[in-house]
């Protein structure tokens, strides 16, 4: 939408690594954003945005980004199928026990 206009814009960043920031537009954009300073140099974050879908329904994320990568949840993705959910069991469980694969 080329004549949204923003709603709100509220930044704040120490310097440090550590910021926080979030805005709304017109159009029904929102995002929110938390970031500090990760244990290996990086910035970890979390936050949530959203966006109207054309059916008037809005899509909503929330997410981390960190060590362990980028995890993202919304009602909108779908879940992992059962078999993966299974390895994925099954490799904690061996984890839990000591296996180590080289």
């Amino acid at each position: 939408d080329r004549d949204a206009t923003i709603l709100k814009d509220d930044r704040t960043d120490n310097g440090d690594g550590n910021f926080h920031y979030s805005f709304e537009t017109s159009n029904g954009i929102q995002d929110t954003k938390t970031g500090v300073p990760g244990s290996a140099g990086q910035s970890n974050m979390n936050g949530d945005f959203s966006f109207p879908l054309d059916d008037g329904s809005t899509a909503s994320f929330t997410y981390v980004a960190d060590e362990n990568g980028y995890h993202v949840e919304s009602p909108l993705l779908p879940s992992i199928p059962e078999y993966v959910q299974k390895q994925i069991d099954f490799a904690a469980e061996q984890r839990a026990r000591g296996v180590i694969f080289d």
